[in-house]
């Protein structure tokens, strides 16, 4: 029974953010997606923190890679991929106003970096903390 409470919840939190990404354009519309995402995941949901969300950016959760492996301890700055060495540029919305600008881009990249990072997705409330965090870099 709770894996089936969790499949729905998951599966809910999914279409909740596949109709809302389909209108963002901006970092804080993909950040009030998230919002209303994580609000449907806990009803304790009391706002992203960009503390946590660097935390998270500069964690390796167990694994070889963190998100600062390839985009630096300073998302501001340009990265290199850690296998390909392939320049990244910044992830930083101030640093490279085309980033989180695009649903597509912004669904690829999440999902392909989360699950280098953890082997799985990234929860919404995740996503919130990073854009957050990556918001917050001046």
């Amino acid at each position: 029974m709770l894996q089936l409470k969790t499949l729905l919840t998951s599966l809910s939190c999914a279409l909740i953010l596949s109709a809302n990404l389909a209108q963002a354009e901006t970092p804080q519309d993909f950040l009030n997606t998230y919002q209303t995402a994580a609000k449907a995941a806990d009803a304790q949901f009391q706002g992203f923190s960009a503390t946590r969300g660097e935390q998270f950016f500069k964690t390796t959760h167990g694994n070889d890679w963190s998100c600062a492996s390839c985009h630096t301890s300073n998302p501001a700055t340009v990265g290199k991929h850690a296998s390909t060495g392939k320049a990244i540029d910044p992830l930083a919305p101030s640093a490279n106003p085309e980033r989180f600008t695009s649903t597509r881009k912004v669904d690829k990249w999440f999902k392909r970096n989360c699950n280098d990072v953890l082997s799985r997705e990234c929860t919404a409330l995740e996503k919130g903390d990073i854009l957050t965090f990556l918001m917050a870099i001046k």
